[in-house]
């Protein structure tokens, strides 16, 4: 038995993603028989009689996900406007922990920043990747110009710099149709998919909402797949297809895509994007785990690599417990293979 924090929440476009992660990895660990803490990392934790007694062996965490993403202004608005990101006593009760489980989706849960934290105050047992691997695969510009490096496929894109750079130079790079995504953001949060100049615009606008770091992609027709990877190996591929539409938020988390696991692909398809898979993994210093997202690329049957995501989802809908599942791990085991891992690795630390 463990005393396990688990980290989730915080002042990010995928918030309420997190929250709802949080509460499966919690309810999971505590059935394993550890007790455990689920931690809002931007609200904080209040002490009263003691660290320990912030630690349950009870399972009823719960959080829903909406329809859109979280409004954050009024997060902060509820905290008297607080600007710092790590709230009262959080790194107090990482210290206490056996292992800290990073439930966290974007922003500083992602892109390093935490994870450096965490080490600076000699907090170890963390799950999921170092700070290092965090920033390059969070950053998907320089994740694309890594796996460029390396020669892993991925899409034609630039990087587009909304103080200096005009729409018209999309048209002479990537090209109509494409993807405008905020470099740093996962969960579809801040994309569209753009077919003219017209539309562009407004693309941009809703892009800067997160970020004024652009990544605009050409649009590639194809079947989207994702790969986990945990501790070293490809789980099944997963292949994902909207109802409508796109693989955008809502169609994520309302339950309005059909997932096919293992997907159905040859066995030479199927080799294929688990290698990419592991050497996106290897290419971006990665640890423990991760999800590599893939589009089959109709016009030359290639698997050309979209993103990696250092701490996947745990929802409901998420696609590395279904991965898991095909591989015979239950959400309960893959939780608790996450735990000894983090735990092992901060040892050895």
């Amino acid at each position: 038995m463990m005393n396990i924090v688990v980290l989730a929440g915080g002042l990010s476009p995928e918030r309420d993603v997190s929250l709802v992660s949080g509460s499966l990895i919690a309810n999971a660990l505590v059935q394993n028989g550890h007790e455990v803490l689920l931690c809002d990392v931007y609200m904080g934790v209040e002490i009263v009689d003691g660290i320990g007694a912030l630690f349950t062996d009870k399972a009823d965490f719960s959080y829903k996900i909406e329809t859109t993403e979280p409004d954050l202004e009024a997060v902060k608005a509820s905290n008297g406007g607080r600007e710092a990101l790590i709230g009262e006593n959080v790194l107090e009760v990482c210290k206490y922990a056996d292992v800290v489980f990073l439930a966290l989706h974007g922003a500083m849960g992602e892109n390093g920043s935490l994870q450096a934290t965490l080490d600076n105050y000699g907090i170890r047992c963390y799950s999921g990747s170092g700070y290092a691997g965090s920033l390059l695969a969070m950053d998907k510009s320089l994740s694309k110009k890594m796996m460029t490096l390396d020669k892993i496929p991925n899409a034609d894109w630039i990087l587009f710099d909304t103080d200096t750079d005009s729409v018209e130079c999309v048209a002479s790079t990537v090209g109509y149709p494409c993807v405008v995504k905020p470099a740093s953001c996962g969960s579809s949060v801040g994309v569209s998919i753009v077919d003219n100049e017209e539309e562009l615009s407004a693309a941009l606008d809703y892009a800067k909402k997160y970020e004024n770091k652009i990544v605009i992609e050409k649009k590639i027709s194809g079947r989207e797949f994702s790969v986990a990877v945990l501790d070293g190996k490809a789980l099944p591929p997963i292949e994902i297809i909207p109802v409508n539409g796109w693989y955008d938020y809502k169609n994520k988390y309302q339950g309005l895509t059909k997932e096919v696991t293992p997907a159905e692909l040859t066995e030479t398809q199927t080799a294929r994007i688990s290698e990419l898979a592991v050497k996106v993994h290897k290419c971006l210093g990665l640890g423990d785990y991760s999800r590599v997202d893939f589009l089959l690329d109709n016009e030359t049957n290639e698997f050309l690599c979209l993103e990696a995501n250092t701490l996947p989802g745990m929802t409901p809908n998420s696609l590395m417990p279904q991965e898991a599942a095909a591989a015979g791990i239950s959400y309960n085991e893959l939780c608790e293979k996450i735990v000894t891992m983090a735990y092992a690795k901060g040892q050895k630390k």
